[in-house]
């Protein structure tokens, strides 16, 4: 044996010596830091963990080297163990996988920089607000090219007429297509970005003023433009409105009585009414009117120009308009607030997502297939694809085209196209064709449904389904690029290592921690029991805290609070109007009474008080009557009797006019205190200031509140403190002394620390299975 090993040593010596033979390089193993058992993890690893870590961590909860260290060994000491239980080999763990691999692949099939440029280019066009007007010729994106071309020629032809001092609005009315918006001369006022498809908006914001563009085409066939006037971007206003509807069918008489109804709420406002009480009370907007009128904030392009002129006439918040006449009916306008375009910094990660999900996505896709194209290779049998193609007939445009297997003998499992090695036979392309056929849709502006065309649409089936083919191969190139990823992205491969790692990880915390902390009541109770002396309330107040910005508005706040609930909102509904001698509900008056049930009915903590009375020549039993029948109606519709109050003046109201003291009316209250600070709200904001009135509720210790921190001894009752330009009231209404927590009330806090006691002890077993080995010269490198 040793003459052997001699000779073998003898022999390599020899060979080393030799300069004719190559030297081979061979590449030095990469250091290990970490051994579990018989698993070795490198420092490049590790490190790139750490790093990965530090940058995505918030800075407060960075940690040092050591400290990862240790988070990265208990990881993947739970990782062995899921493997070791099989949980990567399940089929819920696979599918789990698949679909976040699909996720995360498409940031990567993406070329960031175009979505970026696009991105950007979106951000600058917001910076102005364009009108245009357009005509329309359709031709689907599946017609023939004969269909194509005439349409085509069409289009140019008007562009001629256009040029040559035609009226564009009249060659609208006379030969757009898009039926929604040719009978006003093609005008699609001012349009925001991402509202049209990209094409049509790349011609809008590019065409100069006064100027027609060259024919655009899009899906839905060519169009041209004209470009009215540019401006600089309004931005973006949030408003409130009072809304009189008008039927479309109003006669001048209805007409007349909406005119007066909203110059009626004109001068109750310009007499100083709060807008909101007159909004409640007046307005048709039922989805509004309880919340004081106020709409979502908007930008130009999105309301009616009325609408949205009269907005944009007004400077101040605060301010509103006189009566404005839209399609909707009669509004008055106040402004709550105007906001310019946020930061390119602020909006990029939502224009990132939108470019990628409007009609920019398929400009995107296709430059990924192109650049695919260039690094797969792409056979496909031209003869076959020729014959396949005539497969399809008139139903696929309806999106209703089936084939029947086996093929015909030319078409049955034969290969139709290879991409990147990959055979595809025709069966796989028609099962893709019959899963993505979609009937073809009636040409659409955009998504806006009032821009949409209700005429019909046709095309060449050959045509459609060469397009499917199209996309067929651009999906396989894609899958194939997806599939390898792992080998051409070392960022896309660890990403996909640190889902796999979490979702195992999140498996076993579940088994061996989560669910045996929650359920493990028994071991609930023992570490409870072990560690009783720590589980203690400190001395507590339970108190109110009301923050002011002036001190009226703090007394107002602390005389309601002071008394029991429930707390008088000076909210109300307008009243009910009942002939003399009327005791039941009409229609009418059961209609107005549906608004009093919508705010009950929204507002859970709400009690209404139903008052009623009546003139000195009716019965005293007539007001009792009216109040049973409001109060029977709230009762049938849902309302507890618990949530309402009669008031029976049983004869007249004091200062009521006659006419008025047969009427019901209603007032309401509320026991919850955020329900009154609202209205306190409502009424500074109605003077013009912003609402500042805060209020806050709990049971507080010594350090969890700065105004109960100021008070050098607590004692039932109410503080008043000015700090930083503010009234602060502190209401305390009980001292709660120090003392042990129950275990109910400790059972949180044992939880937490019960699954930490369960961790620690699963990780000493694991430690035990899997020997710990680690390198501390690689960690001391690292660190230095």
């Amino acid at each position: 044996m040793r003459h052997v090993t001699g000779g073998l040593l003898l022999a390599l010596f020899v060979s080393a010596c030799k300069t004719t033979t190559p030297v081979v390089q061979q590449t030095p193993p990469k250091p290990v830091i970490l051994t579990l058992g018989n698993k070795t993890f490198t420092t490049d690893d590790f490190f790139q963990s750490f790093t990965k870590n530090q940058l995505s961590a918030d800075s407060a909860q960075r940690t040092d080297i050591k400290e990862y260290f240790d988070l990265y060994t208990n990881l993947k000491l739970k990782v062995l163990a899921a493997e070791a239980e099989g949980h990567d080999t399940t089929e819920a763990f696979r599918e789990e996988m698949a679909t976040y691999r699909k996720q995360l692949a498409q940031s990567y099939l993406t070329d960031k920089l175009q979505v970026e440029s696009l991105a950007a280019e979106a951000y600058q066009r917001m910076q102005q607000d364009v009108n245009a007007q357009h005509i329309l010729i359709s031709v689907s994106e599946d017609a023939p090219p004969a269909d194509t071309l005439a349409a085509y020629q069409k289009i140019g032809s008007l562009r001629q007429q256009a040029l040559a001092g035609t009226d564009f609005a009249q060659l609208a009315r006379d030969n757009s297509q898009d039926m929604a918006t040719a009978k006003t001369g093609g005008n699609l006022g001012f349009v925001p970005v991402f509202d049209v498809v990209y094409p049509l908006e790349t011609a809008i914001y590019t065409t100069p003023v006064g100027s027609i563009s060259q024919p655009v085409r899009t899906r839905f066939g060519y169009h041209l433009i004209k470009v009215n006037s540019r401006r600089p971007s309004r931005g973006r206003a949030r408003v409130a409105h009072i809304l009189v509807r008008i039927s479309p069918g109003a006669d001048e008489a209805g007409q007349k009585a909406a005119q007066d109804r909203i110059d009626a709420a004109y001068a109750r406002l310009q007499k100083g009414d709060s807008f909101e009480l007159v909004c409640r009370e007046v307005s048709d907007d039922a989805t509004s009117k309880t919340n004081g009128g106020v709409l979502p904030i908007f930008e130009p392009g999105r309301w009616v120009p009325a609408f949205e002129d009269a907005t944009f006439s007004l400077i101040k918040p605060g301010d509103y308009s006189k009566p404005v006449r839209t399609n909707y009916g009669w509004h008055i306008i106040k402004l709550i607030e105007r906001r310019g375009i946020d930061p390119y910094t602020t909006l990029a990660p939502s224009l990132r997502q939108r470019v990628t999900t409007d009609s920019r996505a398929e400009l995107l896709r296709q430059a990924t297939v192109q650049r695919l194209h260039k690094e797969y290779p792409v056979d496909e049998v031209k003869t076959l694809l020729d014959v396949a193609l005539t497969k399809a007939d008139s139903s696929l445009l309806r999106g209703q085209w089936r084939y029947t297997e086996p093929l015909d003998p030319a078409l049955q499992g034969k290969t139709l196209v290879t991409v990147a090695r990959q055979p595809y036979t025709v069966n796989q392309f028609f099962a893709y064709v019959r899963q993505r056929q979609q009937p073809q849709r009636n040409p659409a502006l955009a998504s806006n449904p009032a821009t949409q065309t209700d005429r019909p649409v046709s095309g060449s089936p050959v045509v459609a389904m060469h397009r499917l083919y199209d996309r067929f191969v651009g999906d396989q190139l894609m899958a194939t690029e997806e599939a390898n990823l792992d080998k051409k992205s070392p960022e896309f491969r660890a990403l996909m290592s640190e889902i796999r790692d979490g979702v195992l990880l999140s498996q076993m915390m579940e088994q061996n921690v989560w669910d045996r902390s929650m359920s493990d009541s028994t071991g609930q109770r023992l570490y409870f029991e072990q560690n009783k002396a720590k589980y203690r309330f400190p001395e507590r107040a339970v108190a109110t805290i009301v923050i002011a910005p002036t001190d009226s508005l703090l007394k107002q706040a602390t005389t309601l609070f002071s008394s029991r609930p429930p707390y008088q909102l000076r909210r109300s509904a307008a009243p009910l109007a009942f002939t003399k001698n009327q005791t039941t509900l009409t229609p009418q008056l059961r209609e107005n009474l549906f608004d009093v049930l919508v705010v009950m009915s929204r507002n859970p903590d709400y009690v209404v008080e139903v008052s009623g009375s009546h003139d000195p020549s009716e019965a005293d039993t007539v007001s009792a009557s009216r109040i049973r029948n409001v109060v029977s109606y709230l009762q049938k519709n849902g309302i507890a009797l618990s949530r309402i109050m009669e008031k029976d003046y049983q004869g007249a109201r004091p200062g009521v006019a006659r006419d008025d003291q047969r009427n019901v009316t209603f007032q309401y209250f509320s026991h919850s205190k955020e329900d009154a600070v609202r209205v306190l709200n409502s009424r500074f904001a109605a003077s013009g200031n912003q609402p500042a009135l805060t209020i806050t509720e709990g049971v507080f210790a010594e350090g969890t509140n700065p105004y109960l921190d100021a008070i050098n001894q607590w004692k039932v009752g109410t503080t008043t403190l000015h700090r930083d330009n503010k009234a602060i009231a502190v209401i305390i209404s009980r001292i709660e002394p120090a003392r042990a927590k129950t275990f109910a009330e400790a059972r949180g806090t044992v939880i937490n620390e019960y699954q930490a006691q369960l961790e620690k002890q699963w990780l000493a077993q694991l430690k035990q299975t899997y020997p710990v080995k680690v390198n501390e010269q690689e960690i001391q490198r690292l660190v230095k």
